[in-house]
């Protein structure tokens, strides 16, 4: 991979994980929760949400060095789940707003690809960028903790199993 994909595929990858965390903190603030908004975190603007590690370096190493995975994250956007109504279901749907944002996005650069909008310049960033979103997102509802898919897990559980449940 030369340095042009690299660089391409990295601002792919921080722009989507910022948009599916900024989803979360605008749907905890719809259900009452108004932490990020409050943390400054509701914003497209990269600073507040990059991590040094996560979101930088281990990305950049992973597709420097060719690697068929790259992983990466930005600071999770704080949620107060116990400010959430209804609480339960509000947890479920503050998760599932992030991945749900990477498919949306995955969806409207296939349209882009679909209505003919994409030039020959355009289409492999396009269907990198439609194949970085659709990974994001089913990752994160593999429901292992920290991801998404454990916390809608846990909003189905009863709940004094839930504790036992994120100690696990």
């Amino acid at each position: 991979m030369d340095l042009y994909s690299v660089l391409i595929t990295f601002v792919i990858l921080i722009f989507s994980a910022i948009v599916h965390e900024v989803s979360h903190g605008l749907m905890a603030e719809r259900l009452g929760d108004n932490t990020a908004r409050d943390e400054g975190r509701i914003t497209l603007n990269p600073i507040p949400h990059i991590d040094l590690f996560y979101s930088i370096l281990l990305p950049l190493a992973l597709l420097l060095a060719g690697s068929p995975i790259v992983f990466g994250a930005a600071k999770p956007v704080p949620v107060d789940f116990q400010n959430l109504r209804p609480r339960k279901l509000g947890m479920a749907l503050v998760s599932l707003a992030g991945p749900l944002s990477n498919f949306i996005l995955a969806v409207l650069f296939g349209v882009i690809i679909k209505i003919g909008l994409a030039n020959s310049l355009a289409m492999p960033i396009l269907l990198d960028a439609i194949l970085i979103n659709l990974i994001l997102g089913t990752f994160n509802l593999i429901p292992i903790p920290p991801l998404d898919g454990s916390k809608i897990v846990a909003s189905l559980l009863p709940e004094d199993a839930v504790y036992g449940f994120f100690r696990f």
